[in-house]
This record gives structure tokens, C-alpha cells and sequence, in this order.
């Protein structure tokens, strides 16, 4: 998963950063909590990690920001020194979603992020077969049948529109998907991803009447939508 780090503690953010790597997760580090809320206009994280006390803007201030935008539903953990009871209710109610008191302990740590992830379901076993609505997918045999019709995807295309459908309603930013289905730096220059976006588009028929379709979010990325009461049901229901 990728996940950012705001805190001003040179010291925690090495260490909060060695545990998500040994962990297989990808860490990014802010000192500042204005520079963390632009960076989140232009890219996509699964994970916020939090401390209070920050210079300019707080960990509270963001937290509260971060839950009026397009990334309102964010898992986000707030550790902090702050350790009374008030300040817990306080963080809580401003959005985080768990509270951490430093010190901190990595066994428990990591316990909470796996939770959360958990909780978020951004940490599940890749499945060899989902279905949403009239599109089930089988990994192995990298083909997607439409209401009964096999279409046949590339590795790309299908790992791709795998993405867009877990990730369903979602803003994905073009980085986040160029470095998950290809790898590359998310500075890389490439219609790589928008080619493939334009693929599956075609190839799936991802139009209103077939129940989702893709939409481009102005300088950020691509989310998939269900486009009716009957797809956001299937949606859920074959999702779980």
C-alpha cells in the first residue's frame, strides 16, 4: 500500500517508515501538513499517518481538510503525544480513524495499520475470479465475460480494469496506477495509461446502460462509477 507520513520527528518518521517498508508498503514523508493536502490534490494514498503537533498547519487541521475533499472516506491514524482523554475524543472526532500514543510501540503499530487496512479492505489476497454486475472476471484465463460474452484482455488491461472495480467511485491518480499496474515512477511522461483506460473502456463497454462507466477527475486520474441504484447494489453485494 502507499502511505504518507506527516510528521515533523525525524527520528519517528524513520522509523514509521522502516516498518511500513519491512511490512511491503511504500512510504512517503511530509514535514508540512499544507504541502501533505497538495500532494493529495495531485495523487492517490491508501493510508494517512498523522501527528498533532505540526508547525503552520496541525495534524487536527488537517485531518479536518482531508475529510471535506474527494478523499473523505481515507483511512488516516493520528499518532501523537497528546495522551488525555480529551485529546483522543478530539482526534477521533476530527476524522482520524484509530489514535496512537507515543511512544511508539511497533508491534502494536503495525497492528493497527494492518486493522485498518483491513477494515478498508485495501489489503485483501488478490482474487482469481470477482463479479460485478454483468462483468465477471477471471485472472487466470485473463478474460472478463459480459453478460455472458468472453471478452479476451492483455495482462495490463485486465490488471487495470481489476483496479478500477475494487477501487470502485474511487479517484485514482495516474501515478498511483502507472507505479501499481506497471511499475513505473510516477514522474514517468506516458499516454501509456491513458491508451489502456481507452481499451477497456471499448473492449468492456463501460457505458451507462451496462451499469458503470469510466471518468476522467481533471488533473488527477480515473475513477469508475456505477451509473445506476441497480449497479451500486450488484456492485456491493458481488464485492463482498
Amino acid at each position: 500500500m502507499r502511505c504518507a507520513v506527516l510528521d515533523d520527528d525525524k527520528a519517528q518518521t524513520e522509523l514509521v517508515g522502516k516498518l511500513l517498508a519491512d511490512a511491503g508498503h511504500h512510504c512517503e514523508v511530509f514535514h508540512q501538513g499544507r504541502t501533505l493536502i497538495n500532494r493529495l490534490r495531485q495523487d492517490t494514498f491508501d493510508l494517512l499517518i498523522i501527528d498533532w503537533n505540526m508547525p503552520s498547519m496541525s495534524g487536527i487541521e488537517v485531518l479536518e481538510t482531508v475529510r471535506q475533499g474527494q478523499h473523505a472516506n481515507l483511512p488516516i491514524l493520528m499518532i501523537t503525544s497528546r495522551a488525555d482523554d480529551e485529546d483522543v475524543v478530539t482526534g477521533l472526532a476530527a476524522g482520524a480513524d484509530d489514535y496512537i500514543v507515543k511512544p511508539l510501540n511497533s508491534v502494536i503499530f503495525m497492528a493497527r495499520v494492518d486493522a485498518m487496512l483491513r477494515r478498508a479492505q485495501l489489503n485483501r489476497p488478490q482474487k482469481s475470479a470477482a463479479t460485478w454486475g454483468a462483468y465477471s472476471f477471471d485472472v487466470p484465463t485473463e478474460t472478463v465475460t459480459v453478460h455472458g460474452e468472453a471478452v479476451k484482455l492483455t495482462a495490463k488491461e485486465l490488471a487495470l480494469a481489476m483496479m478500477l472495480f475494487e477501487n470502485m467511485s474511487r479517484p485514482l491518480s495516474r501515478s498511483y496506477l502507472l507505479e501499481s499496474i506497471w511499475g513505473q515512477s510516477p514522474e514517468a511522461e506516458t499516454r501509456t495509461l491513458d491508451a489502456h483506460v481507452s481499451r477497456i473502456r471499448s473492449k468492456l463497454n463501460l457505458r451507462a446502460e451496462n451499469g458503470f462507466r469510466v471518468l476522467p477527475v481533471y488533473s488527477y486520474g480515473y475513477r469508475l462509477e456505477p451509473t445506476n441504484v441497480m449497479g451500486v447494489a450488484e456492485a456491493i453485494e458481488d464485492a463482498a
